[in-house]
């Protein structure tokens, strides 16, 4: 992390209280954090990081006891306010797009299955993401599980949690000829409004649809980290808590003011789009 990127993250950071006991902590947390990030970035395994950083036990115990206590869900949360606040929007967003990734699986562990469209085996990462692209859920589920069954897992109660959430995009997937009934669920348990925005079948090859390429853009943003170009994790938890983690380096560096390039063909018609949606000519 920058300097900057620390700044911003620190001050969310649970603090320790010395009156509970315990030995004083041996690393610093900065030191732990870049060891968590040099594993989602670089892709390597815990037991191959660097000497220069934490021993890979100690930063692995910290990913997974902030995963389990809920850490990482609270700093990805106040940083995806900050940033809605700063652009000029209310904190809790009105509409969302949605939509899952396979990603192959090189290993074993829980929630792993074979997804016959994709012919792949692994697991399938939902994700509901607002008008920014930044992250509302994550669900990591098995790869056997279809988009409208694993579209319930991520919209049920969600307006629990972003009350004035109403209009929701998705792809053709979640709705056919056969099963519409994911649009009446929408309506009835969960309270919002799934619309489908339809691929032009007599336009081939790569398209940027309407609403539907924020989320594009969001899973080229995760791309960048070769930790998630496959699913190299035991527990869909933890799956979800390195999505969580991209999104936190990815937003503490905006807060920073530093500017990350757009890469790739999507990300860079993404960009184009939005300069043109905010500054109309």
């Amino acid at each position: 992390m920058t300097d900057g990127q620390w700044a911003v993250i620190k001050p969310l950071l649970p603090v320790r209280d010395p009156r509970r006991g315990g030995r004083p902590l041996r690393y610093p947390r900065r030191l732990v954090i870049d060891t968590i990030l040099y594993v989602l970035r670089t892709g390597t395994a815990w037991r191959h990081v660097p000497h220069d950083l934490v021993p890979w036990d100690v930063a692995y115990r910290w990913f997974r006891c902030w995963s389990a206590d809920g850490t990482w869900d609270r700093v990805h949360d106040l940083l995806r306010d900050a940033v809605r606040v700063a652009e000029g929007r209310d904190p809790q967003p009105s509409a969302a797009v949605l939509d899952s990734q396979t990603a192959h699986s090189h290993q074993g562990g829980e929630a792993i299955g074979y997804d016959a469209g994709k012919r792949t085996r692994g697991r399938k990462r939902h994700v509901l993401v607002d008008t920014c692209g930044l992250l509302l859920k994550a669900v990591v589920h098995s790869a056997s599980i279809q988009e409208r069954a694993g579209a319930k897992l991520v919209l049920a109660r969600i307006t629990e949690t972003f009350p004035l959430l109403g209009l929701v995009w998705a792809d053709a997937g979640y709705v056919n000829q056969v099963d519409k009934g994911l649009l009446a669920w929408a309506r009835t348990h969960a309270g919002l409004d799934l619309q489908i925005v339809a691929r032009n079948a007599d336009v081939k090859g790569f398209q940027v649809l309407p609403r539907r390429w924020v989320v594009e853009r969001t899973f080229a943003w995760l791309g960048r980290c070769r930790r998630l170009a496959r699913d190299y994790e035991r527990k869909p938890a933890h799956a979800e808590a390195m999505i969580k983690v991209a999104m936190i380096r990815l937003m503490a560096a905006r807060l920073a003011g530093e500017d990350i390039e757009p890469q790739g063909p999507i990300e860079t018609e993404a960009a184009r789009r939005l300069d043109d949606e905010l500054n109309p000519k």
